[in-house]
């Protein structure tokens, strides 16, 4: 006859065995099926950088072809609202000069009253007459600046 206490023995480690399988099974179910929520939250935000960049491209060139056709009537130009607007917008001569096409000198020389800016540049400057500080930024951060 088989001594009792080895026999306990096994059927304790055969009991215990069949508990861990359960439990790592259900461990097991519970990584797969975390692994499967993520490789679609993976696909799901490749998809949403795909669309990003798309409407930054989109953005990017809406910003860069912004239509710097002067409006019907004349153009008045003026040094001192130059400088003012451009202070108000808390960026230098350099950005000021990205947002109407023109170099930072350009844009210095304008509000210095060195230099009057020809019919295009009256355009761009009547195009962003109304700019704000964060509308101004985030142009100029889509231009690349």
């Amino acid at each position: 006859m088989p001594n009792l206490a080895s026999v306990l023995k096994e059927e304790i480690r055969r009991l215990a065995r069949k508990e861990s399988r359960a439990q790592v099974r259900a461990a097991r179910r519970a990584a797969a099926a975390h692994r499967r929520d993520i490789a679609a939250l993976k696909r799901q935000v490749q998809s949403l950088k795909k669309q990003v960049a798309f409407l930054e491209s989109q953005e990017k060139r809406r910003v860069a072809k912004l239509t710097l056709e002067a409006p019907s009537g004349q153009l008045r130009f003026s040094a001192r609202w130059l400088k003012v607007h451009r202070q108000r917008l808390g960026i230098s001569a350099a950005d000021y000069g990205k947002l109407v096409k023109a170099s930072a000198l350009t844009v210095y020389n304008w509000e210095s009253g060195k230099s009057k800016p020809r019919r295009e540049g009256l355009a761009a400057l009547a195009a962003i007459r109304g700019l704000r500080r964060r509308e101004a930024l985030k142009r100029l951060e889509m231009l690349g600046g």
